[in-house]
């Protein structure tokens, strides 16, 4: 019995020293022994009181960001139904559309035969683009301006006068429509250096089909020609719009909507139509500038 009482208290007075002092369970169990010691044995027993409130402070942190995260994940997916529901359940309007631009690019790209050298038409390429050249605004522009200058009547001066200003608002009006749509053509290719100069350099309108229409309706409707050379007017403009499809530059699409294009611009020039006196006064005026050239 004396050696066990003997082994306890070496063992206390062991465990009351400051370097032990954290293996000892009574200053945790009493707070007032630890606080009523000295200066060695308050130190510990604070920090040692201190400790677990901080690891609780800790816990509970950690406890606390993902009630916040799963509150925010359950609250994030009560917004996104909307969206979601346009891009996974689209209209019928958006699946008609997205129907028809992919028929129209499919046909398009098949209907490009002569796009480059190596396609299968490709040696008519040469051809296709001096036809489309016809059709083309500087070389309207640059006719239109010759033909006035050599002309001697008042009838026909108005007329290549209203044709000047038609080809100048049809080539303005194009030139927007395409800066707004910025369509592509189903081929990638660089528009030329006089597609730069005419400001047609993207494919939604199709400038060519645009002009050609106009141009065409305007000569049958103030020029007296034959039944032979109305047909062959009429089949020039469509094989002028059609020469950029061949080309692979414009889709089908671009090309009817040019041909419409065309016609407004037209029914739009017959409702401003100058008079011949308007028409004298302009060229008056202009002459003033290129009568040393002339």
């Amino acid at each position: 019995m004396p050696p066990r009482r003997s082994r306890a208290r070496e063992r206390n007075s062991v465990l009351s020293r400051p370097e032990f002092i954290s293996l000892n369970p009574q200053p945790l169990r009493g707070g007032g022994s630890g606080s009523g010691s000295g200066g060695g044995g308050s130190g510990p027993s604070r920090s040692s009181a201190r400790r677990p409130s901080q690891l609780k402070h800790q816990t509970s942190q950690p406890s606390e960001e993902p009630t916040d995260s799963g509150s925010r994940d359950k609250k994030e997916p009560s917004k996104m139904p909307e969206e979601d529901c346009m891009q996974l359940n689209p209209s019928f309007k958006g699946i008609a559309m997205n129907s028809l631009l992919a028929i129209d690019i499919s046909l398009s790209k098949r209907m490009g035969v002569c796009a480059y050298t190596s396609s299968s038409w490709g040696g008519c390429r040469s051809m296709v683009t001096l036809l489309a050249l016809t059709g083309h605004g500087i070389t309207w522009i640059i006719g239109t301006i010759v033909c006035l200058t050599r002309s001697n009547t008042l009838a026909g001066q108005e007329v290549l006068v209203n044709l000047l200003l038609a080809l100048i608002v049809d080539i303005m009006t194009v030139a927007g429509v395409q800066r707004l749509v910025k369509r592509r053509g189903p081929w990638e290719m660089t528009p030329g250096f006089l597609d730069y100069i005419a400001m047609d350099v993207y494919s939604f309108p199709a400038a060519h089909a645009s002009r050609a229409a106009m141009v065409s309706k305007f000569l049958l409707s103030h020029l007296v020609l034959a039944v032979p050379l109305r047909i062959l007017l009429v089949l020039w403009a469509f094989l002028v719009g059609l020469s950029r499809v061949l080309l692979g530059k414009q889709h089908l699409t671009d090309m009817i909507c040019g041909f419409a294009l065309g016609m407004l611009h037209f029914s739009l020039m017959e409702t401003v139509w100058l008079s011949s006196n308007t028409c004298q006064s302009l060229i008056n005026i202009s002459t003033l500038s290129w009568s040393p050239l002339f």
